[in-house]
């Protein structure tokens, strides 16, 4: 049964990204964090899980994984720094329905003599499962690393490491000051690596939990990077929808200035508007018929009183001063003709003003329905269901935080 869902997770992902029509430029934006959603996804197909072992210098990183390994795989040293690099190594574990567990060491964050520790970071923040070690009770730059990798929505297990040297007291004293500095009311395991301690833990949430968590990571991983390619084209999107609502602002200033008749006048300004609401369902992709258009202008001019009675009432009653003003204009010998222009600059400016209201809530309007055209990771995310949420409460963060910081409204015109 898992291994129909982890197949038909990747099946979905894979139809997704096959529909995500990228330009030649967002292909190379977004060079790198194309390669790592793909890497991500082949081994999501391979069913092949990382671990990744993070944390400050000094603190046996490079040990913890050999205990794992039972060998001296990756290099020790009393210096601290000795890796320098990120280095894999593959743990095989007998009866697991995964097809490999790769392992990755990773040079101390707090390490200077490092080039481009971001890379570093990302590729560990890749991982489906981060092993955070420490040496003893966290200090604040630890907290802070665990933090970040929380709000990303990863999956932290802290390891104690190094406990020889200190006694039961204060080994029983350092965990609690660990799980006090830790976030409140939020599962994150804390390991001491002890004998087998570590490994019979970690050998067991991976046969329990690890393809679960390796479809998480992949899902994520697509998110994150659809997010990131939303926000390109809506910024670029912006540009393009603003330029087009002052285009059309200009066309109905003019056309409300200079026709000195009513009902073409309101007519005409309908006809702009839905062809305005036209032009911005094709640039933000959701190409919406005459009467979806329609639909969308009553919406708004009925929820928003002031667009609707600048729309008809405040133009109706202009109008038919400005009439009034040529009617009388014989018997005035042209006198009455004075206030015509300022008439017509105010209603011009009215309607500017009210084409760019209309645009901005049109633009809003049109971007929610194009977010419900097609399936996000983010909805695959939320239709999983978990057995134990104890153990995924990692997720809920993800998804709290992503609702928070990712409703683009900020790049709508």
């Amino acid at each position: 049964m898992t291994q129909l869902k982890i197949n038909k997770n990747y099946l979905l992902l894979k139809n997704w990204w096959e529909t995500i029509d990228l330009t030649n430029y967002e292909k190379s934006f977004f060079n790198r964090e194309i390669i790592s959603f793909n890497q991500q996804l082949f081994r999501l197909k391979e069913k092949k899980i990382r671990i990744g072992a993070y944390g400050k210098s000094g603190v046996g990183k490079s040990f913890v994984l050999n205990s794992l390994l039972k060998k001296d795989i990756f290099k020790t040293d009393i210096i601290n720094g000795t890796t320098r690099e990120i280095q894999a190594e593959e743990w095989k574990i007998k009866n697991q329905r995964l097809n490999s567990i790769e392992l990755l060491d990773s040079p101390g964050f707090d390490f200077c003599d490092i080039q481009f520790p971001d890379k570093f970071y990302s590729c560990i923040n890749h991982s489906d499962i981060i092993l955070f070690i420490v040496s003893g009770d966290l200090n604040r730059n630890e907290l802070k690393e665990i933090s970040s990798f929380i709000k990303d929505g990863k999956k932290v297990i802290v390891t104690l490491n190094k406990i020889d040297l200190f006694n039961k007291t204060e080994l029983k004293e350092i965990i609690e000051s660990i799980k006090l500095k830790l976030p409140k009311d939020f599962n994150i395991p804390i390991i001491i690596n002890d004998k087998n301690n570590l490994i019979n833990y970690m050998k067991k949430i991976i046969t329990q939990h690890g393809e679960i968590f390796l479809t998480l990571n992949s899902l994520q991983s697509a998110d994150k990077l659809f997010l990131k390619i939303k926000e390109q084209r809506l910024k670029r999107r912006q540009k393009l929808a603003q330029s087009t609502i002052g285009k059309f602002s200009t066309i109905k200033a003019s056309t409300v200035a200079l026709n000195p008749f009513i009902f073409f006048d309101i007519a005409g300004s309908f006809a702009i508007d839905t062809a305005l609401i036209s032009e911005l369902s094709k640039i933000y992709g959701l190409n919406l018929k005459g009467e979806s258009t329609r639909k969308i202008f009553k919406n708004i001019s009925i929820n928003n009183l002031f667009l609707g009675a600048t729309q008809v009432g405040v133009n109706t009653s202009f109008n038919l001063a400005r009439k009034i003003i040529l009617l009388t204009a014989p018997f005035t010998n042209g006198l009455s003709l004075l206030p015509y222009g300022p008439i017509a600059i105010i209603q011009a400016a009215i309607a500017v003003y009210s084409t760019k209201i209309l645009g901005k809530l049109a633009a809003k309007e049109i971007f929610k329905r194009s977010k419900a055209s097609f399936i996000e990771p983010y909805i695959m995310i939320q239709n999983l269901n978990f057995n134990e949420p104890e153990i995924f409460k990692h997720i809920n963060i993800y998804l709290t935080k992503r609702t928070l910081n990712n409703n683009f409204v900020s790049f709508l015109p």
